[in-house]
């Protein structure tokens, strides 16, 4: 298995998970006292961050043309890049609501992207990493129109449209009408039912892991797989504010 990181973190330092700002929802005004609660946390996090991991929907709606990508989030685009130059890696993986960045954050910040869940070692410890969406059993809804979404052929056409027309539909089908993901996914389905919690146990018949780390649910949840195994949902920046800490041995929720 090849991993990402394999690293021993240094002493005082830590490493940090957040997940669902859903930047722009519903208004940009009205997301903006978010928006600046998340880039104070960014600053303070800054001074003993090993390494910081995000884990998607950081915007309610993200598309990139060749030329062109949405307008707004200077704040958490500038603390982002203020960061990355600092030398403190940050790790991106796209959620459902940012399916289609394509080179902006790693040319632009310095910030690598990851579409599927990826896996790191820190201090011998395991993670699994990733946004969590269409993974495990059900969704299939979503998992048929993800394909869609994601299909290059589709992409294409989408960016044939004026960038001003294609992100304001964009922003209605994700805010207004919830097509991409609605307001289930804020609601405990109980641990047998989640199906993260599935996904999870499956990937521990093939080899252990101590802890998965996933975003999607807007849940702070931490299930014991085993003795020795937790699945973490993140939660979100909406109605939580609440964010992933490792210090080295132990990986927990916190609220900011």
């Amino acid at each position: 298995m090849y991993y990402i990181y394999n690293m021993q973190i240094p002493k005082g330092k830590k490493i940090y998970f957040a997940s669902d700002n859903h930047l722009g929802a519903p208004t940009r005004e009205a997301s903006l006292p978010r928006e600046k609660k998340f880039v104070a946390w960014l600053d303070e996090i800054k001074e003993d961050a090993a390494v910081i991991f995000l884990l998607g929907d950081l915007f309610d709606f993200w598309m990139e043309y060749k030329k062109v990508v949405p307008r707004g989030f200077t704040r958490t685009l500038g603390k982002l890049a203020e960061i990355s130059d600092s030398g403190i890696p940050i790790h991106y993986f796209v959620g459902n609501h940012d399916l289609w960045m394509n080179g902006y954050f790693e040319e632009e910040l310095g910030i690598p992207v990851y579409h599927k869940p990826k896996e790191f070692i820190f201090n011998n410890k395991h993670f699994f990493v990733g946004h969590g969406d269409g993974l495990g059993p059900g969704d299939k809804g979503y998992k048929r129109m993800k394909k869609v979404f994601t299909n290059p052929f589709f992409k294409w056409l989408f960016r044939w449209l004026h960038p001003d027309l294609g992100v304001r539909l964009a922003q209605y089908m994700s805010v207004k009408n919830k097509l991409i993901s609605g307001d289930d996914d804020a609601k405990f389905l109980g641990e047998e039912n989640e199906w993260l919690v599935h996904y999870c146990k499956r990937k521990l018949q093939d080899k252990h892991r101590e802890f998965f780390v996933f975003g999607h649910r807007h849940l702070p949840m931490e299930i014991a797989l085993n003795e020795n195994s937790k699945y973490i949902n993140l939660g979100d920046w909406i109605q939580y504010y609440t964010y992933g800490v490792f210090d080295g041995e132990n990986l927990e929720l916190k609220e900011y």
